[in-house]
């Protein structure tokens, strides 16, 4: 199960359910798709085809996004 956990100029933020305990957010569009974790500071995981502008973007959403990222991580997965 991965629920999506919103939408944004295009990408999807989304949590695979029993992955790994360390929080994190994946991303997908057309183009390809990414991993970043969310603590201690947002950072790129793992990157499949995304372009350096489109991580960019892709970084500052999930910065400014970040609080509901990990209230939605919580609510899902737990603490």
């Amino acid at each position: 199960m991965s629920p999506t956990v919103f939408q944004e100029k295009g990408f999807r933020f989304f949590f695979f359910s029993k992955e790994e305990s360390r929080k994190h957010v994946h991303v997908y569009c057309g183009d390809g798709e990414a991993k970043f974790w969310l603590e201690p500071t947002t950072e790129l995981a793992e990157n499949y085809g995304l372009k350096r502008k489109q991580l960019r973007e892709v970084q500052s959403i999930i910065e400014r996004r970040k609080d509901e990222i990990i209230d939605a991580w919580k609510k899902h997965l737990g603490n």
